[in-house]
């Protein structure tokens, strides 16, 4: 008896071998959301997006494939979209009415609940680090403004002069809305023909190709998971084109425009700010799934497509629950989004269609 104790005692005192979900990896992004349809895109300005959608998906996808974390997958995923121009994040950021780039982000990892944010930072150059930073070497989990910058600049992370953010198309659609006085959500680009006239002669000078604003919402976000079944959820964005007084929207709010928990789902949000955190979209979806033992599909159809739109709120989410199921709703004309999958699967997609 003394024996067989003594057996039991052993196996029960042996490491706990974890759960492989290597054939469940999956990498989901999104990179706006609003008035995208076939009718305003050019085919060059679709193949720029779709290649870009594409070099971010496979960077995320080759962190996890080598065992990489879900939270380093969505730092690398996020950090091409926020390099380039295209999206409104990093480079391609929109700006203040002060004429500044103000950038937001946020990180969340399913497994510990862990989460950090930055908001209203001018001069770091993928503020999606900034977020983990804040995560995992602070005890807070947002810092903003001149505080956060400090912090980031203490953290090693690579600062730039906030000239480096600035983009001719974004700036022109600055002067656009102050002209009107408006705040101007994030913009996609219909292209139109213009007879330009010479300054003085007011002869034609040249036929040259511009572009129209529609509306569109261009944040960025990632939602992973990783081998060892761990979840995470990042966003970064500009905000609003001429906004003021320090306005700040749902991307860096854990909750509204982020969120992750292993026990349910990992959501990121592109929207109209406002109504995302009034609505507390990305915990939404999450308490649906946890309380009422929605799917995740059926959770996130019914906050984006019911919830969101009762209360006037336009926009979309990624989202991503631990068996590698996707749902990717939007009550808006299109979303730049994609994924890739355990088996090498990944698809991009921009319109409703």
């Amino acid at each position: 008896m003394k024996q067989l104790s003594a057996m039991l005692l052993s196996v029960l005192s042996l490491p706990a071998f974890a759960q492989d979900f290597s054939d469940k990896i999956t990498i989901v992004i999104h990179g706006g959301a609003g008035t995208i349809t076939r009718a305003n895109m050019s085919p060059e300005k679709e193949k720029a997006y779709k290649a870009a959608l594409n070099e971010a998906l496979q960077k995320g996808y080759a962190v996890l494939k080598k065992g990489g974390t879900s939270v380093e997958a969505v730092e690398a995923t996020i950090h091409v979209m926020e390099d380039s121009p295209l999206f409104n994040a990093g480079k391609g950021a929109v700006f203040t009415n002060d004429g500044k780039n103000e950038l937001d982000a946020s990180i969340m990892e399913g497994k510990t609940l862990k989460a950090g944010a930055v908001a209203g930072v001018t001069n770091i150059k993928n503020p999606i680090s900034a977020a983990i930073a804040v995560m995992n070497k602070s005890e807070h989990v947002m810092m903003a403004g001149a505080g956060a910058e400090k912090f980031a600049k203490e953290q090693g992370l690579e600062i730039v002069d906030p000239s480096y953010f600035y983009t001719e198309a974004r700036f022109k659609a600055l002067e656009k809305a102050k002209a009107t006085d408006k705040q101007e959500l994030d913009h996609d680009a219909k292209e139109e023909k213009q007879i330009r006239k010479a300054p003085k002669t007011g002869g034609l000078l040249k036929e040259e190709l511009i572009f129209t604003e529609g509306r569109k919402f261009g944040t960025v976000g990632c939602v992973a998971l990783d081998k060892y079944g761990n979840l995470a959820a990042g966003t970064s964005t500009g905000g609003m084109t001429n906004k003021k007084y320090g306005r700040i929207g749902d991307a860096p709010i854990i909750g509204a425009g982020t969120y992750a928990n292993n026990a349910t789902c990992a959501v990121s949000a592109t929207g109209h700010g406002e109504y995302f955190i009034r609505s507390v979209v990305a915990h939404d979806i999450s308490a649906l799934m946890e309380y009422k033992g929605l799917s995740l599909e059926s959770a996130a159809n019914e906050v984006v497509m019911k919830k969101l739109v009762e209360r006037g709120g336009e926009g979309g989410i990624i989202s991503l629950d631990r068996n590698g199921n996707i749902a990717m709703p939007f009550n808006s004309e299109g979303m730049y989004r994609g994924y890739v999958k355990g088996d090498g699967k990944s698809e991009v997609l921009i319109y409703k269609d």
